[in-house]
């Protein structure tokens, strides 16, 4: 008698695999019998592709108001100051000599920095002066290329002053008029003490997009800063420019350990400077990322109630699979397989439109507000009036790993209910 040769392990393993890939992909068709599985089916993808939406839609734009602010500060502020609080910077070329520029250093520039209030007829703001070298302050800011009417000239001894658009707006000027400066020291005589004051004469008006500055900064030359606000030949710090931004805590340990020699000189970064702010804007990303991972376990979790029905249904057929010699495992696979291809197909629909609105919100949101005749950020409130956006290849991988994870952490459970149904008793009524 002639005895037919086993079927090998891994021909079984093959076709128990090719069996459950085809039965999941069955299950998962949308144009199932059972309507109200279809229907629950396609409210899970929804729901997967609204959460991964509008998450990365979400961290898109904290991304760009991150990157937006960094960017709008660092034009007119510097990567790393160079000070002595409470008193002046003498001999300020030596300490700049002292700077090995070779270690990422772009520029150096000195400044002085004092509060006066401006006064035009009868409209009075206080701000902050800076005294500057007009063409050495071009290595450590972008200021000269923020000008919106004028020119970017400072002559020493012509006393021309530089302000922001917001605070030309409000005293009501332009380029050519004179305003007044009263400084915050007074000169003492024998008539007693006289406030300071001197005309300057507008000769451009900057617009760096913050308000903060717009509003709330003046610059002037720096030998007339010295001359007005009586400096001698100090100055009250070095500004210095990195190549890179991302050296700057590489450099500022470098500046920190040249000058340990003198424990009054203090050595600060934009990230001290502004570390509250940047403090927050992580701390509500990580917020709204828990959030809206919520929604997408909410999304992902209609995987159950869909894949326990499915299963309800399919007991027969269940069944009959462990009859033909498909074991505990492979039943398994088919209802993960189920939930992994829901959630993958909500996941990448999730990803496709979030990274697409995302690429394309500066357009999006100004079509919303003309449509709705409104203004989202007023600028004269929030630090940035339009919505930026900077979509980051790592947030979308981790999105989307998040999404399949969670789709097949809900796909286990009604799986393994699956697998324990016993074939004898499932068709005994069939």
């Amino acid at each position: 008698m002639i005895r037919r040769p086993p079927r090998s392990t891994q021909s079984r393993s093959s076709a128990a695999s090719d069996v459950y890939k085809r039965q999941a992909l069955r299950y998962t068709n949308l144009k199932n019998t059972n309507q109200f599985i279809s229907f629950i089916s396609l409210t899970s993808i929804i729901g997967i592709t609204l959460g991964v939406m509008a998450l990365i839609i979400v961290l898109s734009v904290m991304n760009g108001f991150q990157s937006e602010l960094k960017s709008r500060i660092l034009s007119v502020t510097s990567h790393i100051e160079i000070t002595k609080p409470g008193r002046d910077l003498n001999n300020w070329q030596q300490t700049k000599k002292t700077i090995n520029k070779d270690i990422g250093i772009d520029g150096i520039s000195p400044y002085v920095e004092d509060q006066a209030m401006i006064s035009v007829g009868k409209r009075n703001r206080g701000v902050v002066v800076r005294g500057i070298f007009p063409e050495i302050e071009k290595d450590v800011n972008d200021i000269n290329t923020k000008i919106s009417s004028g020119a970017y000239r400072l002559t020493q001894g012509q006393y021309d002053i530089l302000i922001g658009v917001d605070l030309a707006r409000y005293l009501g000027v332009s380029v050519g008029d004179k305003i007044a400066m009263i400084s915050s020291k007074s000169n003492f005589s024998a008539a007693g003490i006289m406030p300071r004051i001197k005309r300057f004469n507008i000769s451009g008006i900057f617009d760096s997009g913050m308000y903060e500055y717009d509003a709330g900064l003046a610059l002037i030359n720096l030998k007339d800063a010295q001359t007005f606000f009586k400096t001698n030949n100090n100055v009250s710090g070095l500004r210095v420019e990195l190549n890179n931004i991302d050296d700057t805590e590489k450099v500022s340990s470098y500046l920190k350990e040249t000058f340990s020699y003198d424990p009054f000189i203090y050595v600060s970064d934009w990230r001290i400077q502004h570390a509250n702010l940047f403090a927050a804007i992580k701390l509500e990303k990580k917020v709204m990322f828990i959030i809206l991972t919520l929604i997408i376990a909410v999304a992902a979790f209609n995987i159950v109630s869909t894949l326990v029905m499915g299963v309800t249904e399919k007991r027969s057929d269940i069944a009959i699979l462990r009859t033909i010699g498909v074991n505990k495992k492979s039943i398994m696979y088919i209802f993960i397989a189920q939930g992994f291809i829901i959630g993958a197909l909500g996941t990448l629909l999730g990803i496709f439109f979030g990274v697409a609105i995302s690429l394309n919100i500066e357009t999006i949101v100004p079509f919303i507000e003309r449509i709705f005749n409104t203004e989202f950020l007023a600028k004269d409130i929030y630090l940035i009036s339009t919505v930026p956006s900077k979509v980051m290849i790592v947030d979308v991988y981790r999105i989307g790993l998040m999404g399949l994870f969670l789709s097949l952490v809900a796909a286990i459970y009604p799986s393994y209910k699956a697998s324990k149904i016993d074939p004898a008793t499932a068709l005994k009524y069939e």
